[in-house]
């Protein structure tokens, strides 16, 4: 797998700073070691109403200069509504951002089937109210339905995207698909060679995954994209310690990489796999998180998942002698 940098760690919703603009976002991805860089489909980094086809080609031609591969753009989409004037607003974004992505010169598009969003607050982002708003909006719709105006908005989508030369990955994100299996059955139901997956480990060990070799195995010549996330440590003996945040904010080491990256291994999967600092950080020592927080550990994520692959390739090796 190659080394990819997702823009939402820099976007400035989970630590307390300014964002970075694309053009510093690629710097970093290039100081740091990442082969390419994934583009969060909303500002300030890339919404589609800031990003013209002149905007769009700035970017490709700062990313070509450094080296650095602009290899996906990330929707924040939701076409679960019960209400159809918010589904159509989606297929409108989605499809505004299958024309970016084009633009951009990237080939995949990472999309959800619902997404209940986040809010911002001074104390940071938080998911819980948009997760309740998204929880009451359903109450009285039944989940058979819900399933079936995702599958309608992804065939769209598909469509849209195929005629852009543009591949949409499915994650296993919830609400709706809320696990790898989920997301193989939606990819299923829309049946369509320009929906395809991005299997994410840290979610499907959320989701009771205990083998993440054998769900590499079921997303074969499917998976298209995947990201790693967490935060990390430099141990005593140098090494970079993985540490998984859990909902009483603790931390615990991470666990599933290696044997996550021996799967993608198997079924071949030569694609990218992204880092992102995607979740609510308390205070550190009693002071809120800055943009130092998200500059060390991107750089040591990229340290992290290089050890990683490393060790995958050399146990690859070693069953075949």
């Amino acid at each position: 797998m190659k080394l990819g940098l997702y823009s939402i760690t820099y976007l400035g919703v989970w630590y307390r700073g300014r964002p970075l603009t694309l053009e510093e976002l690629i710097d970093r991805a290039r100081e740091y070691g990442y082969d390419g860089v994934e583009i969060d489909g909303k500002r300030p980094h890339g919404s589609p109403l800031d990003m013209p086809r002149r905007r769009c080609q700035e970017i490709q031609l700062k990313a070509r200069d450094a080296g650095i591969e602009i290899y996906a753009v990330a929707a924040n989409n939701d076409f679960s509504s019960p209400v159809p004037e918010y589904r159509e607003s989606q297929l409108i974004y989605v499809r505004d951002l299958i024309r970016m992505t084009a633009d951009l010169g990237a080939k995949t598009l990472r999309v959800f089937a619902a997404w209940p969003g986040l809010t911002i607050t001074p104390e940071g982002a938080r998911y819980t109210k948009a997760r309740q708003v998204w929880r009451d909006a359903h109450l009285d719709t039944p989940a058979e339905q819900t399933w079936a105006w995702c599958r309608e908005g992804l065939s769209e989508a598909a469509r849209r995207a195929g005629d852009a030369g543009v591949t949409l990955a499915l994650q296993n994100h919830a609400p709706v698909t809320n696990s790898p299996a989920d997301m193989l059955r939606m990819i299923r139901d829309v049946d369509s060679p320009h929906l395809k997956a991005c299997l994410d480990a840290p979610l499907a060990a959320k989701q009771g995954v205990t083998s993440m070799q054998d769900a590499a195995r079921d997303v074969a010549g499917l998976q298209v994209l995947t990201h790693f996330g967490g935060e990390y440590a430099r141990a005593a003996d140098q090494t970079v310690r993985g540490l998984v945040r859990n909902p009483d904010e603790t931390l615990t080491p991470e666990d599933y990489y290696l044997d996550f990256a021996l799967g993608m291994q198997e079924i071949g999967y030569e694609g990218y796999t992204g880092y992102e600092l995607c979740h609510p950080i308390p205070d550190v020592d009693g002071v809120p998180v800055g943009l130092d927080f998200a500059d060390v550990n991107a750089r040591l994520a990229a340290e992290y998942m290089r050890g990683i692959l490393n060790q995958a390739a050399k146990t690859a090796v070693a069953k075949t002698v």
